[in-house]
């Protein structure tokens, strides 16, 4: 879809009330819906949009622009000149619909790549920036699935569950949309870089926040209220009780969207917030089609899967899979396995659970990991295998 052309005295006008100190999106709505388009309302005089909104509106719209104004016009034009770049503006027709429903849809949307994933159906798939290898996992299937069932994965290009969901979707047949915190001219992590540039030409970077404006702590959860308003149901990978997640599914949940969240052991911290979400309401899925199905979409038949594992420094695409053609386990590789439980589990737990003697103990982890039963992980911990789409 492309975007309505604008004239530079149209782009001008727009800028300088997206840019106006103390005029935050909800007021230049008001002024928008008084008067029409920013032209308009920077031709009313101080007592009509005081009149109109309130006198704190009407001085923050008519405040002369920054000194640095003609230069951030000027990177704008130049910025929107490359190719892949778009600058959608609240009454654009190619502006996302979810968005209007908001009472504080963001004036202009700065985009990067496929334009028309913005009104697609979409799912966020978000969680911890220190999220597990099975957060990383889950958060990798779960986007896999979701988007080779044709729904585009939207998440926050964050380290952890964010890059996870993204790679997991740029691997099935639909695609994601990474929604930033910084203006689009700028990758926070830098080392997603790469991410990012794949993003761009495969899917869509979208954000609110002006060109060159950095990473900023207060800029996140007004990302996650935009990622929150542009889809129609928010998973919770991992998370712990205090983190940005939670902030994302309470604005879904204020909105009307679905809330999913996957359950995990009760002693993982980063499982609380998670739990915590489905106490007050939100869906426990074990598996993609659990919310596929919830938000009435057809479920693809898929084959079965192999056994993966995953660490912290490897992503799930890249990992060779270790399939379970071998004969039963040996009582005492069982009874290990046991006692593994489904939680990242340390050697001295182990022994402890079994009552197996060190030798016994390390030739029987050994015996599982190279039968693609279970990884060892950093920190002397081990977790079972676990299966990947």
């Amino acid at each position: 879809m492309q975007t309505l052309p604008l004239t530079d005295t149209e782009l001008a006008a727009w800028l300088r009330l997206a840019a106006a100190p103390g005029l935050n999106p909800a007021a230049l709505r008001r002024l928008l819906v008084a008067f029409g388009l920013p032209e308009a309302v920077l031709s009313q005089t101080f007592a009509a949009i005081a009149e109109a909104t309130d006198q704190a509106t009407a001085q923050a719209a008519l405040a002369p622009p920054s000194a640095d104004f003609a230069a951030q016009f000027d990177a704008v034009r130049a910025w929107r000149a490359l190719p892949g770049n778009a600058l959608v503006t609240l009454d654009d027709p190619a502006y996302p619909p979810s968005l209007l429903t908001m009472p504080d849809p963001p004036p202009l949307l700065y985009v990067k790549g496929r334009m028309e994933l913005l009104q697609a159906p979409s799912v966020a798939v978000v969680g911890s920036r220190s999220a597990t290898p099975q957060g990383i996992e889950d958060a990798s299937r779960f986007a896999r699935a979701l988007s080779d069932a044709g729904m585009t994965v939207v998440s926050g290009l964050a380290a952890g569950v964010d890059g996870a969901a993204h790679r997991g979707a740029l691997q099935g047949r639909g695609s994601t949309v990474a929604v930033i915190g910084t203006g689009a001219d700028i990758v926070y992590p830098a080392s997603h870089h790469a991410l990012a540039h794949q993003i761009a030409n495969h899917g869509a970077i979208l954000s609110e926040w002006p060109l060159g404006t950095p990473a900023r702590s207060a800029n996140f959860p007004q990302r996650n209220r935009l990622i929150a308003g542009i889809v129609r149901g928010v998973l919770i990978v991992e998370a712990a009780m205090r983190s940005g997640s939670l902030i994302t599914a309470r604005l879904a949940n204020e909105m009307g969207r679905d809330v999913f969240a996957i359950p995990g052991s009760i002693h993982a911290p980063l499982a609380r917030g998670c739990h915590r979400m489905i106490k007050q309401g939100a869906k426990l899925v074990e598996t993609p089609e659990d919310i596929l199905e919830d938000l009435g979409f057809p479920v693809p038949q898929t084959e079965s899967v192999p056994r993966r594992c995953a660490s912290p420094q490897t992503h799930s695409g890249d990992i060779d899979s270790r399939r379970e053609n071998g004969p039963d386990l040996p009582d005492d590789a069982r009874r290990l396995l046991d006692a593994l439980g489904h939680s990242p589990t340390t050697l001295e737990i182990l022994a402890e659970r079994t009552d197996m003697d060190d030798t016994l103990l390390q030739s029987t982890l050994l015996r599982l990991e190279l039968a693609g039963e279970l990884c060892a992980l950093p920190g002397g911990r081990y977790v079972r295998a676990v299966h990947s789409a």
